[in-house]
């Protein structure tokens, strides 16, 4: 079964928006951390951002911080990726993914591609200059 589906990828410009959208199954929400990972053409997939179940917490990477918002709507069982600002560095395939249990004090893992549970097919990003 596939417990993530993303959508709201696209082509845009230099400086436009998008909202990326993770419909993800009941028990695929209940992850104690979801995020958003993304792979450039020919680079490796990236840690974008996470946010923590528990308390909300949000984290970002520095390359995208302050232009990009992670959210979540317990009420959709969907988390959302704002994007701000794009440059053409954005451009990438964007992945969803969660973590199902974050032992105490290690939110660290939710970042890390290799301890996520869940991950969905993808949805492509392109912003020209």
């Amino acid at each position: 079964q596939v417990q993530l589906v993303e959508s709201g990828g696209g082509s845009v410009q230099a400086g436009d928006s998008l909202r990326l959208s993770c419909a993800a199954t009941a028990a695929a929400y209940r992850s104690e951390c979801m995020g958003w990972f993304r792979q450039p053409p020919g680079k490796e997939r990236e840690r974008v951002a996470h946010i923590i179940t528990a308390d909300g917490r949000t984290d970002y990477a520095n390359s995208v911080k302050d232009r990009f918002t992670i959210s979540r709507d317990s009420a959709k069982n969907t988390v959302y990726l704002q994007m701000n600002s794009l440059k053409p560095e954005d451009s990438a395939m964007y992945y969803c993914a969660a973590k199902r249990f974050l032992p105490y004090g290690e939110s660290w893992r939710c970042a890390e591609e290799y301890e996520q549970d869940y991950w969905g097919q993808g949805t492509q990003v392109t912003v020209s200059s």
